[in-house]
């Protein structure tokens, strides 16, 4: 009898038996084995045609504008060119109603929630410096003695790594999907802006002060690659020396800016346009690199470094097929509106400047990468009040409060109250410590201390609310939506014992003149939140509720990896293809 062939469709392996095999030569567990796939076979359908879904993007751009709030985008659009933000808001997605969604607005935290989706009291990051719970000395978010950066000078404090940062980031997810494979680069003209995108596998380079170089750090690597000691050679950052930030409009489109007489410029500063770049000394030196921070040529600078890193990297060409990320943080935006409040003329300027440096990065990333194979998302770490001087033009309670003075006067009242001097051990505002070993030692209540506290701040000029720990672990910071934004921003293995929170427009500092920034009120937390690229995102305005912690889910479902371990975000599937 002829071999009759016999092929099982539905195993992984198209399985052939013949019928004389099938009695002589078979096992037991083949025959199970081929009966068990018959039996599958005839229970589906062969698999459909394949779809044909969007491939992945090739580079994935995260722009980070520091301090850039959304109402200055609204505010200053009809005057952007074509290419820049007027690009992402007509050809990308863009909400109007988007949140840094925690309670404490600063730099470190803003970036921090970027990549990973996640809140403070999951990340560990609680601002840009806190009280460290155990020697109850100030630390910064990013130092760690441990490394140091290549080729310059590196202080205690100095930011080399993302230790203190407590879950991965997207970049992170993205490496380990791709067996290390991507490559995700970050750029800033601060290291917390550099670092905290990177994550923990990323590499980070940050603007150095005093050379006006970018490094790295030796956490990252031991010596700079050849594309980064090729760039720095030729000392970019030189040609900026003598040259004159001047208005880019003309001079009818900053007639509604606020009066520059409204802000008195600190010594050795200037308010007013023209702005020229030079130093002291007369020579090209630290003085004049500082310098940069303030106006348009340290968002060049990083752009252009950004650039070289694309080249250098080979980014969006990856060999291996797979995605790359770069994280670009445009930091003068933040030092302009700190020195001049974002109603100023300068800050108007330079979101004009910073708008044509970001479209022109656009056509370089068009040329050398191809736009349609590049998803952009653009956001900030933080918004910004408008000066004192200017909020009472338009009779707003505002006022500086001297947190020194604050923090002596609470001391003084908590000593006259329980007669034990020196109750309040530090403080990093919002967060205040008190040595609870002295509470304990004195046999007093640490609710008890933590509830006088309190009471003692809310009767203060300037001060709205104050939170204690008790309240924060006994799960009694609920109902308000500034309560929600408080108890994500409280950590509690790093947070203080109490959180106060200033009236709005009002925040803690001193001085005559500029602002800042780090309260829950919608100045600071509504940022832009905008997302480009054609494959895959529906352009348009969009009027919902969105957060930043929302950017790292939409970007993992985009790249078919999982999401950051403590994200909370939901991905934006309004803006979805």
């Amino acid at each position: 009898m002829p071999h009759a062939r016999v092929t099982l469709r539905g195993c992984a392996t198209p399985f052939n038996l013949t019928t004389t095999y099938m009695t002589k030569k078979m096992s037991l567990r083949a025959i199970v084995l081929a009966a068990s796939c018959f039996a599958l076979s005839s229970c589906y359908a062969a698999p459909a045609a394949p779809t044909t879904a969007s491939p992945l993007p090739k580079l994935v751009v995260v722009l980070v504008v520091d301090g850039l709030p959304n109402e200055q985008v609204q505010r200053y659009r009809d005057q952007f060119g074509q290419g820049g933000l007027r690009r992402m808001l007509d050809q990308g997605a863009s909400f109007s109603n988007a949140h840094q969604a925690h309670g404490v607005t600063v730099t470190a935290i803003g970036h921090s929630a970027v990549l990973t989706g996640a809140y403070p009291y999951v990340h560990g990051i609680i601002g840009n410096n806190w009280i460290d719970p155990v020697t109850k000395k100030s630390v910064y978010c990013t130092e760690d003695s441990n490394y140091s950066y290549i080729g310059e000078e590196t202080k205690p404090a100095d930011g080399t790594s993302p230790a203190k940062l407590k879950v991965n980031t997207l970049g992170d997810e993205l490496r380990y999907a791709t067996g290390s494979r991507s490559k995700v680069i970050t750029v800033s003209g601060k290291d917390r802006g550099a670092i905290l995108l990177a994550g923990k596998t990323g590499t980070a380079y940050m603007y150095m002060e005093k050379t006006g170089n970018f490094a790295s750090s030796t956490y990252y690597m031991k010596q700079h690659p050849e594309w980064v000691s090729k760039y720095l050679a030729t000392k970019p950052q030189d040609r900026f020396y003598g040259k004159t930030w001047a208005p880019l409009l003309p001079a009818a489109a900053y007639e509604g800016d606020a009066s520059e007489d409204l802000n008195i410029p600190k010594a050795g500063s200037h308010n007013r346009l023209p702005y020229t770049y030079y130093s002291e000394s007369g020579e090209i030196d630290a003085g004049y690199y500082a310098s940069l921070r303030v106006g348009p040529f340290l968002d060049q600078l990083t752009l252009d470094f950004a650039r070289a890193a694309v080249e250098g990297e080979n980014l969006g060409r990856n060999p291996a097929g797979v995605p790359d990320i770069l994280g670009v943080s445009l930091s003068a935006h933040d030092y302009v509106n700190h020195a001049f409040g974002p109603e100023s003329k300068l800050s108007h300027d330079h979101l004009q400047r910073l708008d044509r440096m970001v479209a022109d990065f656009f056509n370089y990333l068009d040329k050398r990468v191809g736009m349609d194979n590049v998803l952009v998302v653009l956001t900030a770490d933080h918004g910004f009040p408008n000066t004192p001087e200017f909020s009472k033009t338009q009779h707003l309670d505002a006022e500086r409060l001297d947190g020194d003075k604050l923090m002596a006067a609470l001391d003084q009242h908590l000593s006259e109250k329980f007669g034990v001097a020196k109750l309040v051990q530090a403080w990093s505002l919002p967060n205040i410590h008190l040595d609870y070993a002295l509470v304990d030692q004195n046999k007093l209540k640490r609710e008890e201390v933590e509830t006088a506290a309190a009471r003692y701040l809310l009767a203060q000029n300037g001060i709205v609310d104050a939170i204690t720990r008790t309240q924060f672990e006994s799960g009694a910071v609920q109902g308000t939506h500034i309560n929600t934004l408080m108890r994500r921003a409280w950590n509690r293995e790093s947070s203080g014992d109490l959180m106060v929170i200033t009236k709005p427009f009002w925040y803690f500092g001193t001085g005559v003149s500029g602002t800042s920034h780090g309260s829950p009120y919608a100045y600071d937390t509504n940022v832009p939140l905008m997302i480009m690229g054609k494959r895959w995102v529906k352009p348009g305005a969009y009027g919902q509720y969105a957060e930043v912690v929302d950017i790292a889910p939409t970007l993992a479902n985009l790249l078919h990896v999982r999401p950051p371990a403590g994200a909370e975000g939901r991905v934006l599937t309004e803006t979805l293809r």
